[in-house]
């Protein structure tokens, strides 16, 4: 009977000893420092440094190129709408994005005259109503951002809000835990 009740407290103290080695080392891989962010000076040769790679001369001539001022001049027209989360009307002219396009879900839209890609991050429930634009409707778009890649000849509207004919068709919805 002694054999066992030393046999259990020798169990309990050897599962103990692991619990607690474990809970350290759980607390120490949470305590790794964060990196402080970059000051100015550093942003700056940080940018330097990669605008002197094969990937940034390249980028560099893009921005210079017709087709980088094409589409750096369609990103002005619509900077003030983006700015104020205004609505940007547009007409939906492709439902399907350039070839070789990454972007996941989106439409060619034409807005103010030019061309720009609207890419949405749908939930399952929002793709039905997004899968209904047909070619030359008329919609509203709001947006936080615009961005480009030297891949693409057009601006790349990220939507946040869509509705057409009135009603809402698309409403972003914010990510857990997140932004």
């Amino acid at each position: 009977m002694k054999k066992v009740i030393y046999a259990l407290i020798f169990l309990l103290v050897v599962v103990s000893g692991l619990v607690f080695a474990n809970r350290e080392i759980k607390n120490e891989s949470a305590e790794k420092p964060i990196p402080k962010p970059l000051s100015i000076a550093e942003r700056k040769t940080e940018r330097e440094k990669w605008e002197s790679t094969p990937d940034g001369i390249r980028y560099k001539m893009w921005e210079a190129s017709p087709a980088g001022k094409k589409v750096y001049a369609a990103e002005a027209k619509i900077r003030k709408h983006i700015k104020d989360y205004a609505n940007m009307e547009g007409f939906v002219t492709s439902l399907s994005l350039p070839p070789g396009s990454r972007l996941g879900f989106g439409v060619m839209v034409s807005m103010n005259g030019d061309d720009y890609i609207v890419k949405f991050e749908p939930e399952k429930s929002q793709l039905e109503q997004l899968h209904s634009l047909k070619v030359n409707d008329k919609i509203m778009i709001k947006s936080h951002s615009v961005s480009h890649a030297p891949k693409y000849s057009y601006p790349i509207v990220s939507a946040e809000y869509v509705e057409r004919d009135s009603k809402v068709i698309f409403n972003r919805v914010p990510r857990k835990g997140g932004c």
